[in-house]
């Protein structure tokens, strides 16, 4: 798996960060581990932590219904560091699952101590924006 940092760098909300900035904020994650079968995260209930899957997979559900896999360098929960809203979909260790996190009140102080973050993070999602009005999805 690539330096944590260099994932970052692939999360779409963090992909206009400069690298020192990617360093720092890589700093601030923690480990933790799922046992396989373990629910990470539950749709429809609040969520506060993104998480970056270091070693071991996941599956993706939606309404019961498996949508996707994940596995090492893949990411999710990263709008959970915006908002306290429901989760779009159920994550479950697929098999054992270590992961590297970042949970919400970790992540406020670090955007107020850098405020040229949040100004990156807000060009990526107005960009994010505008494609889902082109879709007619906004």
């Amino acid at each position: 798996m690539p330096e944590l940092h260099e994932t970052l760098a692939r999360v779409p909300l963090f992909a206009r960060l400069k690298p020192r900035d990617l360093e720092r904020l890589a700093g601030r994650l923690s480990e933790r581990s799922w046992n396989e079968g373990e629910t990470v995260i539950a749709e429809g209930k609040g969520g506060v932590g993104f998480w970056v899957i270091e070693d071991g997979n996941a599956t993706v559900s939606v309404r019961g219904e498996a949508v996707a896999g994940l596995g090492p360098g893949d990411h999710f929960g990263e709008i959970a560091l915006l908002d306290d809203g429901p989760r779009s979909a159920t994550v479950t260790a697929a098999t054992d699952l270590r992961c590297q996190g970042l949970v919400a009140w970790e992540f406020g102080p670090f955007v107020q101590e850098n405020p040229e973050v949040a100004w990156s993070m807000l060009q990526t999602l107005a960009g994010r924006l505008r494609e889902a009005e082109a879709r007619g999805e906004a």
